[in-house]
C-alpha cells in the first residue's frame, strides 16, 4: 500500500480482495498500537510511525531473504519464487517463451509474472523489473539484456500508393499510424549534429503496438515500431523498412533488481539465460542486419 498509494493497487498486486486488505491493514495497526497509514480523499500516505515501521520491516524481509538464498548458495540451488515484472508486448512476444524454457530447465523456481505496461517502475513488490527505457531506476541495480530498435514500417502497397518517403521533411505530407500518448503528433529522431522532428497527420491513433503493425500491414499508413513487433512482417514483405536519412532509435532493454550483493541465484539464473537466448544482436534483429544493414545499423 505504502508503494502503491491505495488500498485498490495493493490489492492487485496481492491477488486479494480489498476487503482482505483493508482488514489485514487494520489488524496489523491494532497489534502495533498506532496508525500506520492516513487516509486522505485520494491516496494513503504512510504515518511517522508508518514511514518507521516500513524501514524495519523492509530491513528484516530483506535479511531473511538473504538468509534464505545464502542456504540455497550452500546447497548449489537455483529454486525458489520470483516475481517479474514485463512490458505486456514484448513479454508475449520474446520474453514468456524463453521464460518458459527456463523453468522447465529449472524446475523448483516458481515464477510469477506481470506482462502489463501499466506497472509502476518504482513498485517494491517485484523481484526483478524489465524495462525499454533508455535510464536505468533509482534505488536498483540495473543490467542490459539486449536492445530496441525502433524503425519506420510500410506495407509495399501504401508506398507503391503514395510513395517512399527519402527525408525527414517527406514524411510529413505522408499518413501516420501512432501510438495514442498525450503531446503533439510528431516523430523525433536523432540526426547528424541535433534531433530533427517531423510533424506528422495520424490517419489512426491506438494504444497497442500490435494494432499499430497490423494496421501498417493493411496499408493504412506508416507506423515507427519496434523490430521485435515489426520483423516477422519484414522479413515476409508484408512491411518494408524506410530509409529516411537518420539512425534507428535504439533503446537498452535491461532488467532492474534490488540493491544488495547481487541477484538471487535463481535471478542471476534468468538473467544470464535471457542475454544468452536473446543474443547480440537480438534474434529478431539477425537477419534483418543482414537484408537491411545499412537502416538498420
Amino acid at each position: 500500500m505504502a508503494d502503491g498509494g491505495s488500498i485498490n493497487e495493493a490489492a492487485r498486486q496481492l491477488r486479494l480482495s480489498k476487503s482482505t486488505v483493508s482488514e489485514r491493514l487494520t489488524e496489523l495497526e491494532y497489534a502495533c498500537g498506532t496508525k500506520l497509514l492516513s487516509r486522505n480523499s485520494r491516496q494513503l500516505v504512510l504515518t511517522d510511525d508508518g514511514a518507521a515501521f516500513l524501514e524495519r520491516a523492509r530491513r528484516i524481509v530483506a535479511e531473511t531473504n538473504d538468509a534464505k538464498e545464502d542456504l540455497a548458495r550452500r546447497r548449489g540451488d537455483v529454486s525458489g519464487p520470483m516475481r517479474i515484472a514485463v512490458p505486456r508486448a514484448f513479454g508475449d512476444l520474446h520474453l514468456g517463451p524463453i521464460l518458459y524454457d527456463f523453468m522447465n530447465r529449472y524446475p523448483e523456481v516458481t515464477v510469477t509474472a506481470e506482462f502489463d505496461d501499466r506497472i509502476s517502475d518504482l513498485s517494491s513488490s517485484f523481484d526483478a523489473i524489465v524495462r525499454i527505457a533508455p535510464t536505468p531506476l533509482p534505488k536498483r541495480e540495473t543490467e542490459q539484456l539486449t536492445i530496441s530498435r525502433r524503425t519506420l514500417v510500410a506495407a509495399p502497397s501504401y508506398l507503391d500508393l503514395y510513395g517512399r518517403p527519402e527525408t525527414v521533411g517527406a514524411l510529413e505530407r505522408h499518413r501516420a499510424i501512432r501510438y495514442m500518448e498525450r503531446g503533439p503528433d510528431d516523430w523525433t529522431f536523432k540526426g547528424d549534429l541535433e534531433r530533427v522532428v517531423a510533424r506528422v497527420s495520424p490517419r489512426l491513433r491506438v494504444t497497442s503496438c500490435f494494432a499499430m503493425r497490423d494496421a501498417a500491414i493493411a496499408g493504412l499508413g506508416i507506423a515507427w515500431l519496434p523490430t521485435f513487433h515489426s520483423y516477422q512482417a519484414i522479413k515476409v514483405g508484408s512491411l518494408e523498412i524506410l530509409d529516411i536519412g537518420v539512425d534507428p532509435d535504439v533503446t537498452p532493454v535491461t532488467i532492474a533488481y534490488h540493491h544488495g550483493h547481487g541477484p538471487p541465484k535463481r535471478l542471476r539464473a534468468l538473467i544470464d539465460h535471457l542475454k544468452l537466448s536473446f543474443g547480440d544482436p537480438p534474434y529478431w534483429d539477425d537477419q534483418l542486419i543482414v537484408s537491411h544493414g545499412a537502416q538498420l545499423t
